[in-house]
């Protein structure tokens, strides 16, 4: 039986050509979880809202997102919307993460909010606070601290998505592990170094979101 022969010694010599490539993922990373908090915030409190439209609303969006893969919703972005308007590839994917991870993040911080008990608000609105302000104040601080575990979560769901973004050729980890796997013909030894780059990114992210719950908890003590 023949021998796959690995050339694993090539994986120091290319490691460092994907340095480019892991910056477009985790540009389109960061800003796809910028706009994921931003539209979560936003469905977490129409979710736990009192009118009935804007609760209606919240709770179609979660369970059209969580309900259908990113894959297809990427390429509703991408494909779809150009009869309207022509959009890139990256600004595409950067949609697309964000509206996906909108969902998820609304349920984070609906649970966190919830989380919180009735009777803050109830202090607060008896000393004169209108609700938003309440909520700005006095709620949204600490559900946000308690969401902390698990937005680090979804923030390392999120980078690993983000290589779905090779389908529609923007330029990250994936689309240049399979262009040098192509070049070369060493795919398994390309893919590798792909595995390694997300490994390192993932494993400083959870220890910067350690770092983080870790200051938080210091923070609630003092």
């Amino acid at each position: 039986m023949d021998i796959i022969p690995w050339n694993l010694a090539i994986i120091p010599q290319k490691f460092f050509l994907f340095a480019s490539a892991a910056s477009y993922t985790l540009q389109i990373t960061f800003f796809g979880v910028m706009m994921g908090l931003l539209i979560g915030l936003i469905v977490a409190l129409g979710r736990l809202s009192e009118k009935k439209f804007l609760s209606s609303i919240s709770r179609a969006y979660i369970f059209l997102i969580r309900g259908t893969p990113l894959l297809v919703q990427l390429f509703i972005v991408y494909y779809g919307l150009t009869s309207i308007v022509t959009i890139d590839p990256i600004p595409s994917v950067v949609i697309a993460l964000g509206v996906h991870n909108g969902a998820y993040i609304a349920e984070i911080f609906r649970g966190s909010i919830q989380s919180i008990h009735y009777g803050q608000m109830e202090a607060a609105r008896s000393i004169g606070m209108t609700h938003g302000k309440a909520m700005r104040r006095i709620v949204l601080p600490q559900a946000f601290k308690r969401a902390v575990p698990s937005l680090g979560n979804q923030l390392i769901i999120a980078l690993k998505d983000s290589s779905l973004a090779s389908t529609i050729a923007v330029p990250e980890l994936m689309l240049k592990g399979r262009q040098m796997g192509s070049s070369t013909f060493m795919y398994m030894e390309m893919f590798i170094i792909v595995g390694i780059w997300y490994l390192i990114m993932t494993s400083v992210l959870s220890f910067v979101m350690h770092r983080i719950e870790e200051r938080l908890k210091v923070s609630d003590r003092d």
